[in-house]
């Protein structure tokens, strides 16, 4: 009998899926870097993927998955995408703290138990960091009228849109900061330590470059 998918699988798989999505070449120091393991260990991964007909490799070593592959990573990032909802929709959970929570739990939700929540909350809806089932790539993005806060026009009020979520210390360092979905912002200035000084409402605060490149926003429609 074929062997379940495990914990660790699902992981592999929904992270090369989310690196798709976002428009990336997906190649193993890619996996390694945002999974934050060793490249030894994405090696042994990549090699049981492909055992288990769930992922191929190409040229160059670039990892594609398979139809098999596909679906288990959707369903997982559905089961994730569902469990921050429900954390923030339900159970009234801050935005910073139900990724981590949802990372453990997207595991141990059942058939059941997600059809329930596809009923109570739909599909469609975007999690509370702005983001829905999978990531848009930055292309569609810009059609949208959204960019990276690293692209803002010094001056020019903008309001936060989407976060990328996939590190939960980043997360926290934003809510610290005051900056998160809906806020409203503007860039004071890029400074020469590659720091981006932000204007709020009623303070000022300064990200780095790679912070910044994590926060997407769009101008406000004039009233």
């Amino acid at each position: 009998m074929k062997e379940a998918t495990t914990t660790s699988k699902e992981d592999y798989l929904k992270t090369i899926l989310e690196a798709e999505a976002e428009g990336h070449t997906v190649i193993p120091a890619l996996i390694a870097h945002w999974m934050k393991v060793s490249p030894p260990a994405v090696t042994m991964a990549v090699k049981r993927l492909r055992r288990d007909g769930l992922v191929e490799t190409g040229p160059n070593g670039v990892l594609r998955l398979t139809e098999a592959g596909r679906a288990t990573a959707y369903r997982t990032a559905l089961r994730h995408h569902l469990i921050e909802r429900m954390l923030s929709e339900i159970f009234g959970m801050e935005w910073y703290q139900i990724h981590e929570e949802a990372e453990r739990l997207e595991h141990a939700v059942s058939p059941v138990f997600e059809a329930k929540l596809r009923e109570k909350l739909g599909e469609l809806g975007d999690c509370p960091h702005g983001n829905a089932i999978l990531p848009a790539a930055p292309a569609v993005r810009r059609q949208r009228g959204e960019r990276p806060l690293t692209e803002a026009i010094p001056g020019t009020r903008y309001t936060v849109v989407s976060i990328q979520e996939r590190d939960p210390l980043l997360l926290a360092y934003l809510h610290q900061a005051g900056i998160g979905p809906g806020v409203g912002l503007a860039v004071s200035s890029y400074n020469p330590d590659q720091t981006i000084s932000i204007q709020l409402d009623r303070s000022q605060t300064a990200l780095g470059r790679s912070a910044g490149e994590a926060v997407w926003i769009r101008e406000p429609i004039p009233v």
